[in-house]
């Protein structure tokens, strides 16, 4: 019988190791899976490279994970917002790298890495300090920049639903980079605020399918990013 829940977000990342490259879902607090990122500190795993929107926000969360000092490199499109107090300190320090992505080209480097699709050309980034060192090619009258696809060693995403086989639906746009997040990765880790019964899920509504998901944790009542940064909390 397959059954992908486990019993713990703590249980899920176990064997995360170090040096491992981690997608992690979220697009600022949207889909942002706080309990998985936090067991993912207690585990201790270090010198990741994380793949994600953003650097996280206040010292919860991805934020608190930078902090720890675990993380080696992050690969991303918004390295600072509103709410970032570490990353900007620690990277002007020079203690993490960044790879700086635009929104939409880090996107389709995901989606491809999990459709199999190696590279592809966009015209987004030509003539900017994100081209250099890269290659060209001219199709037609316009210029566009190779990009290579990312693939992750795990990805740690945040639904709203799952059954025990893995399928998944979100909360609106709370999906943001969750179904190419576990389509890109060996081992995508989810946690579900609702763990439903087997054809509870309507097919035609499932977002991403359970073949993309390896491990589902039940989180009934998920933290909020906002709600822990306008308290003051941190992590640990």
């Amino acid at each position: 019988m397959i059954d992908k829940r486990f019993e713990s977000a703590a249980a899920a990342v176990t064997d995360l190791p170090d040096g491992a490259t981690v997608m992690i879902g979220g697009f600022g607090e949207a889909g942002s899976p706080i309990e998985l990122i936090h067991a993912l500190i207690d585990q201790g795993a270090k010198d990741l490279t994380v793949v994600s929107n953003n650097t996280g926000s206040g010292r919860v969360g991805l934020a608190a994970l930078i902090a720890q000092g675990r993380v080696r490199k992050m690969i991303c499109s918004f390295p600072r917002t509103a709410n970032s107090m570490v990353f900007p300190e620690l990277y002007r320090a020079g203690r993490i790298e960044l790879e700086l992505v635009p929104q939409g080209t880090l996107a389709e480097r995901i989606r491809c890495g999990g459709a199999g699709i190696p590279a592809f050309y966009t015209p987004t980034s030509v003539d900017t300090p994100l081209a250099e060192g890269k290659e060209t090619r001219v199709f037609g009258d316009r210029t566009y920049v190779l990009e290579h696809a990312i693939k992750a060693d795990f990805s740690l995403v945040k639904c709203k639903r799952a059954d025990r086989y893995g399928n998944l639906t979100y909360n609106r746009t709370a999906r943001n980079f969750g179904p190419i997040m576990c389509a890109a990765a060996e081992i995508a880790i989810v946690q579900a605020a609702d763990i439903v019964e087997l054809g509870s899920i309507d097919p035609e509504c499932v977002v991403t399918p359970g073949i993309f998901v390896k491990r589902v944790v039940h989180v009934p009542d998920p933290a909020h990013e906002s709600r822990l940064v306008a308290e003051g909390r941190s992590y640990p």
